[in-house]
Formats: C-alpha cells, sequence, structure tokens
C-alpha cells in the first residue's frame, strides 16, 4: 500500500518525518509512505506558496497508484487552495482516504461536501512529535491499511458523525465548502483559543442555519485554553449546553478527540 503524504499548510520537519519512516517499517512493514518534495518546501508561514502546494495536493491526489492521502500537518493555509484543487480531483482522487485534522478541516469539509474519497478528522504526521506520539501514528496507520477500528472515536454509534476543529468549522459556515450535515452528530474540540473567542464561534454556530438540521454535538478536547482579563467564569460544559440548546440540538457529552496524541478517528459520515 502507497500513502502519500503532502503539506497543504506548514513545512513538515524532516526528522520528524524520517521518524514516522521508520516506524512505519518496523511496525507496517507492507506501507509506503511517500512525501512528496513539496512538504518541505518554506514559503514564509506556508510549506511553500499557494500553487506549490494546490500542486502537489492534486499530485498525489490524482495519482491511481496512491491508495491515501495524509496530511503533513495543519497549520492555516489548506483554505486558500480550495479554490483551484476542489474542481480538478479526478477519479483517482474519488477513490483514496483523507486524513489529517487542525486546518486540514478546511480540505476534509470541502471534500465531504462534495463526496469525494472519504475524509476522516485524525492524527497528522506531525503527531509523531508528541508524546506518545508513535500511538497516534500506529492508529493513523491501522486505520489507513485495514480499517482498524480499535482507533475509533468511541461514540460512533447508529447515526453518521463529522468532526472538526470548532475555529475551522466557524470559517467554513457560510461558504460552499461548509458540508451538508444533516442528522449527523457533530463533534468539535479546539486548541490556544481564550474562552470568550469559544463562545462567539459556538454563538456563530447555534445560529448559522447550514447547521440547522444535525442531530446532536459532542464536545472534545479545549486544549491550552489562553488567558481571559477578567477571568471568564463559566465552564465550557455550560456554554455547549447553552448554545446547543439555541442551535435546537441535544448536547451529548465529551468526544475523545483533540489537538494531543490521544486524538481519535473520526471518518466523516461513518455509522457503526
Amino acid at each position: 500500500m502507497r500513502i502519500g503524504i503532502v503539506a497543504p499548510a506548514k513545512t513538515l520537519d524532516r526528522a520528524v518525518a524520517a521518524e514516522v519512516q521508520g516506524f512505519a517499517a518496523v511496525t507496517f512493514p507492507k506501507v509506503e509512505l511517500v512525501i512528496h518534495p513539496q512538504c518541505y518546501l518554506s514559503d514564509g508561514h506556508f510549506a511553500g506558496p499557494d500553487a506549490a502546494r494546490a500542486a502537489a495536493f492534486l499530485d498525489y491526489a490524482n495519482d491511481p497508484a496512491i491508495d491515501a492521502i495524509w496530511f503533513a500537518r495543519g497549520g492555516y493555509g489548506s483554505n486558500r487552495i480550495l479554490g483551484s484543487v476542489m474542481g480538478a480531483l479526478g477519479d483517482a482522487a474519488a477513490a483514496k482516504t483523507y486524513l489529517g485534522y487542525s486546518d486540514m478541516g478546511f480540505l476534509l469539509g470541502a471534500l465531504y461536501a462534495r463526496r469525494i474519497g472519504r475524509p476522516v478528522h485524525g492524527p497528522l504526521v506531525m503527531d509523531m512529535a508528541r508524546t506518545g506520539g508513535d500511538a497516534s501514528v500506529a492508529r493513523a496507520l491501522g486505520w489507513l491499511t485495514t480499517r482498524d477500528k480499535a482507533g475509533l472515536e468511541p461514540s460512533i454509534a447508529g447515526r453518521p458523525v463529522a468532526a472538526f476543529n470548532l475555529a475551522i468549522l466557524a470559517a467554513l459556515a457560510g461558504t460552499p465548502w461548509l458540508p451538508d450535515l444533516t442528522d449527523h452528530i457533530l463533534m468539535i474540540e479546539d486548541v490556544s483559543e481564550p474562552l470568550y473567542r469559544i463562545d462567539r464561534m459556538l454563538f456563530q454556530l447555534a445560529n448559522a442555519t447550514q447547521l440547522k438540521g444535525i442531530a446532536g454535538i459532542r464536545l472534545g478536547r479545549i486544549a491550552d485554553i489562553q488567558p481571559n482579563d477578567p477571568p471568564w467564569g463559566e465552564a465550557i460544559e455550560v456554554m455547549i449546553t447553552r448554545w446547543a440548546r439555541d442551535l435546537g440540538v441535544p448536547y451529548l457529552g465529551a468526544a475523545d478527540i483533540g489537538h494531543d496524541a490521544a486524538n481519535k478517528l473520526v471518518p466523516f459520515g461513518m455509522v457503526v
């Protein structure tokens, strides 16, 4: 099996890439990780200019010899190439799984909106650099190779699911790239935001007409919360319950997803 690695946002660290390749060679010997040279480009914040990142994504997505696409890392940027790549995806792209999270949610959401391939919210290549990163990488490769269900988010059950970073989902609202999530359980997570910004984004989603048909909300980890002056004084569970009520859907509890090595897999649309 050949898994293509591209970086639609930020540059992939070479040392981490080598560590992941070595880990895969030992634990998944039938897998070939094919890292696109674009992953190592640098252009300010990004792994190369927009045109280079778009071309690399299309190169591997449209290559029938590549079985799946694994995103190198998150970080702002994948939204900037949506307009140039989504209309250029062919039959080979429709047969692939696409795995990532954080800002890769722009691409995952746009793919799911057009029912292209099988988008999955789950570990990135760069998660190898986290404490416990080998387990995260094993979870990703287990799903990509054999559909190992051990790494799935445990609440997935009788309704289709989707998962997003909250900031990315808020940015998708009101755009043609947000998929139809009618009857889905929506899982959200975020990192490095003050709670007033979390509350603001929840307000936006609670009033987004595109989300009125969802079946419920689960809350992943809101990590590395930034300080608020004065202190915010309201628990995140209180906030999410209030905004779920305004959206007219139940808050269903926690989801085991987040910006960490414990991040579980959420295949878009999956029903167990």
